[in-house]
């Protein structure tokens, strides 16, 4: 059973590849409005921004990388929508594969796409003049702490995916998400926010998974906060999981 779901997994995970690599412009649209956002933060208003980096490129580059996730899996929910319009999945379930498999093949596909816009955003703060005194071990980990906050998202990406009426309320849902790291460490110290936002600044998600990413970057010990982003992320995943699998489960019966 394993191996003819991850058989099917892999053949669907390939279909939808071939997808990306014929309109690539996807993944660039992706990359492209963090990295506009990161030109106007460092040289626009960074000079006017205090923090406790040397260079304001470093502070804000762990905010960018999550909103760069958060912009990919809109076009996760707008792929599995067009999907479902379409009909593939209809024409799937009279085949002999494994059901959850065209869900994680939309869900891997996500992961690869992400990755490589991420990958984009770093190599243009290297050109703005990011520099990490990380080690590999700290590189890995951030890997894995962006890899687990791309997939508890694109979790939640599939809600819309299976539900959503039109094309735009699929992908609509990205928005708050674009705009959370804002209400949080990512640009600026909590500590200059006024008292309610500071409260919510600093007891929401992203404030900790930015504070560890960017500890684990400079050498910083990172206390705590890595243990709560990964609750945060873990959760998440959990409970993006469970509804999504119900959604779906009711789409298909």
């Amino acid at each position: 059973m394993t191996k003819h779901f991850l058989g099917d997994t892999a053949t669907l995970l390939g279909r939808s590849l071939r997808h990306i690599a014929r309109s690539p412009d996807t993944i660039i649209t992706t990359a492209i409005m963090p990295i506009a956002m990161m030109l106007m933060f460092v040289y626009v208003f960074g000079g006017a921004i205090k923090t406790s980096s040397d260079s304001y490129v470093n502070y804000m580059l762990p905010g960018i990388l999550l909103i760069t996730v958060a912009s990919g899996i809109a076009y996760t929910a707008f792929r599995l929508f067009m999907d479902m319009k379409g009909g593939i999945f209809e024409r799937f379930q009279s085949m002999p594969i494994a059901r959850s498999a065209v869900l994680w093949a939309h869900v891997l596909t996500s992961l690869v796409a992400n990755v490589i816009s991420l990958v984009v955003v770093v190599l243009v703060a290297l050109l703005m003049g990011f520099r990490s005194s990380a080690g590999v071990l700290a590189w890995l980990s951030v890997a894995g702490i962006l890899i687990l906050f791309t997939l508890a998202l694109t979790w939640i990406a599939i809600i819309p995916g299976l539900s959503a009426k039109t094309v735009e309320g699929a992908s609509a849902f990205s928005y708050p998400l674009i705009f959370l790291p804002f209400l949080s460490s990512a640009f600026v110290p909590t500590d200059t926010m006024p008292g309610p936002v500071r409260f919510f600044a600093e007891h929401q998600p992203v404030t900790s998974i930015v504070n560890a990413v960017r500890d684990l970057f400079s050498q910083q010990p990172v206390g705590t906060d890595i243990w709560i982003a990964l609750a945060w992320c873990g959760g998440i995943l959990v409970v993006a999981y469970g509804f999504a699998m119900n959604t779906y489960r009711r789409k298909i019966s």
